[in-house]
Parts: C-alpha cells; sequence; structure tokens
C-alpha cells in the first residue's frame, strides 16, 4: 500500500488534471494507494506555521489572497458564476478522488497513518515552496525513517532556497530515499544542498501520451465553430489585449477562463465565451478543439504540447519578480525545444503562431521523458 500527499483540492483546472494523470499512473502500475488528506488541525501546527511569516514567498501568496478575497467582495455580481465552478470541481472531486482519502487531523495522526504504508510518495506540483516548510507534511517529515520516501517530480516552486532555510531543506532532502524534480532549477537546488544528482522528471500529465489521455478523458467536440481558448491567470491586461488583437486578425472567437486566479477588471469585457459551469474533463475538451491556445498557466501549456496545439505562452510573473513561478513553464519549454513559443505579451502574437512545429521530434523527446518517468517510478517503489 503506497500513501499519497497529493494536492488536488485547489480549484484549478491543472491541478485537478495532473490529480487524475497522477492516481492513473499508480492503477497502471498496479499498486494500491490512498491519499492522505491532512487537515492541519491542533497547536502542534498552529506553533510550527509561526515560522512562515519570516518567508517572503509566503508573506507575498497571504498578501496576494487577501487582496484577491477583497477585490472579489467588492464585485459580488459574479460570486454566483464562481460559485457554479466551485460546484462542478466539488463534484470531480466526488466523482474522482474523495474515494481514495483517508483523513489525518493532527500531526499525530498522519504520523500514526504513515506506519501502514511500505512507502508514501511527495506528488508532483509546488509543493516543496518555501512558504509550507514549517507543515511538514509534503516533505515527508512525519514519516518515519523505517518506511520508504519518494519524491515524483517534486517542485520548489521558486529559483532559490532563503537562506535560513536551507539547512533545514537538506535535512528533509537527505531523508528521502527516492529524490525527483520536475524543473531543471529544483534539481540544481538539491545539488547545492545534498550534493545529490537527481532525474528532472516531466509533470504526471506528460506521462500519456495523446492517444492514452484519449482513453482516460474521452474526446467530445464542445463548440462546433474554430475559436481561441484562452487561459490567463496572471493580472496581466497586455496579456488580454495581444489575444484580442490575435483574435482579431484571425477573425476568430476567444474561448477563455475567467476569475480562476483573482478578479482582473479588464476581464469583464474580454474573450466572446466565458467558462464557469465547466468541469475539467470539458476544459480538457475546449484545449482540444481550439484552433489556437494563448495562456500563461503551465498545466495549459503542458496540454498544447500534449495535443499538439498551436500556441504561445506568456509570463504571468515578471522575470525579476521574488515570487515568480515561471521556471516551470521555462524547464518544459526549454527541455522540448519550444522555447520559441514564449512570448513577453507585447509582441505581436501572430508571430509565434505563424511558426511551424516540428510535432515528430517534439514526440521523440516527451517520449524519452515519458520513459523516465515509469522508469524512475518502477525503481523506486516496485
Amino acid at each position: 500500500m503506497i500513501g499519497l500527499c497529493l494536492k488536488y483540492e485547489a480549484t484549478n483546472y491543472g491541478s485537478k488534471l495532473q490529480a487524475l494523470a497522477t492516481i492513473r499512473i499508480f492503477d497502471r502500475l498496479g499498486l494500491e494507494y490512498q491519499i492522505i488528506h491532512y487537515e492541519k488541525a491542533g497547536l502542534w501546527f498552529k506553533l510550527k506555521a509561526l515560522s512562515r511569516i519570516f518567508n517572503a514567498t509566503f508573506r507575498q501568496d497571504k498578501i496576494e489572497g487577501v487582496s484577491k478575497k477583497l477585490t472579489l467582495m467588492r464585485h459580488p455580481e459574479i460570486s454566483p458564476m464562481l460559485e457554479k465552478r466551485q460546484e462542478m470541481f466539488k463534484k470531480y472531486d466526488a466523482d474522482y478522488f474523495n474515494k481514495y482519502e483517508v483523513v489525518g487531523r493532527y500531526y499525530d495522526d498522519i504520523r500514526k497513518l504513515a506506519l501502514r504504508y511500505d512507502a508514501v510518495v511527495s506528488c508532483s506540483d509546488q509543493l516543496w515552496s518555501p512558504s509550507g516548510l514549517g507543515t511538514n507534511f509534503y516533505n515527508l517529515m512525519f514519516v518515519p525513517d523505517s518506511i520508504k520516501k519518494v519524491s515524483f517530480a517534486s517542485s520548489f516552486g521558486v529559483s532559490n532556497i532563503p537562506r535560513y532555510q536551507k539547512k533545514a531543506t537538506a535535512k528533509y532532502l537527505k531523508r528521502i530515499d527516492h529524490v525527483s524534480c520536475r524543473e531543471n532549477q529544483g534539481a540544481w537546488i538539491v545539488k547545492q544542498l545534498t550534493g545529490r544528482d537527481v532525474p528532472v522528471l516531466m509533470d504526471p500529465v506528460f506521462a500519456f501520451d495523446k492517444k492514452e489521455w484519449a482513453e482516460l478523458v474521452p474526446e467530445e467536440s464542445i463548440y462546433n465553430e474554430p475559436y481561441i481558448f484562452c487561459c490567463l491567470l496572471g493580472n496581466n491586461p497586455a496579456h488580454r489585449i495581444a489575444a484580442t488583437r490575435f483574435a482579431k486578425q484571425q477573425g476568430l472567437k476567444i474561448v477563455c477562463v475567467k476569475y480562476l486566479d483573482q478578479y482582473v477588471a479588464i476581464d469583464e469585457n474580454f474573450g466572446d465565451i466565458s467558462l464557469f459551469d465547466t468541469n475539467p474533463h470539458q476544459f480538457l475538451n475546449i484545449l482540444r478543439g481550439a484552433s489556437y491556445v494563448i495562456t500563461d498557466s503551465f498545466h495549459v501549456c503542458s496540454f498544447s504540447i500534449i495535443m499538439q496545439k498551436n500556441f504561445a505562452v506568456l509570463n504571468r510573473y515578471a522575470s525579476n519578480s521574488s515570487s515568480s513561478k515561471n521556471s516551470r513553464i521555462e524547464s518544459v519549454c526549454v527541455n522540448l525545444g519550444l522555447s520559441e513559443r514564449r512570448a513577453d505579451g507585447i509582441q505581436d502574437l501572430s508571430a509565434i503562431m505563424s511558426k511551424p512545429i516540428d510535432w515528430r521530434a517534439i514526440e521523440e523527446k516527451q517520449s524519452v521523458y515519458r520513459k523516465k518517468i515509469w522508469d524512475y517510478l518502477k525503481m523506486s517503489l516496485l
């Protein structure tokens, strides 16, 4: 039996589909598993969490979170639409994840839960962010030495670890029996802190090719006319302006996702069709059916590659921002030879979209990374 530290609760389409890919990987490996859900209750967690106030990423995330909530409160007219989306996510969780879940309310609970497993796996996404160090969950510090610990394409989500956290980060990394990272920069961090050379694995969504994803999520045509699919999460008006200009050049409508990460004023008049009552499977099918994809989302970028779409990817964060999380998009584009698909949001997107993509060469590179995923998991768990 395997215990999975898997973050699927986020109200984010990419996170849901990544979590789906993860459990389907373990299904294919023939492994029994449970998803460990830590509720982070009790005094111990509160005391450990206090140290996070000294972390710049944590403070920035909290400030942004409060700002987003306050902004949404000033726009109650969009609340019914967001509630509709939230209900779609809850139903999806009930259909695909909740049945595998085992709950640990307190830290002692998850320490006891760990004893039932042959191995505990810290899964992909930004689970090793410096802002979450104090929880001692995704870094597997709650798992005893006698139980195998594995990280599966885990991510720090940042380019550098704060100086005052390096010792604690090195400590948990050294306890994990098999370490793999999702980004090149993550592998560099592990090397700097522990001296270990660890593999860089693609995000779990890359474990399956286009045909296999059609088996996981059956193909369905959502719209009968050509369109551009836009999923822009950052508060970057220039990105919407560039997308609108490109849509006019192509004479196509824009199907877009609004207010997924935050309220952005320009989104009120952006696009032609807005998605709210859309579940993750429908979301993927809308991407599949698009003539073009414009995004600043890592997972939309990833699925655009898997589904061989004509796409452009924009930076959600300024490159010099201390809270930038652009490294994951940079890694996937560099590793697959798709850096030319990145745009700064000011340039004419038609210049990028007009460049042909050698999908045969891209698929050859993907197949190598795909094999690395399966080989790593078989080596570390079977």
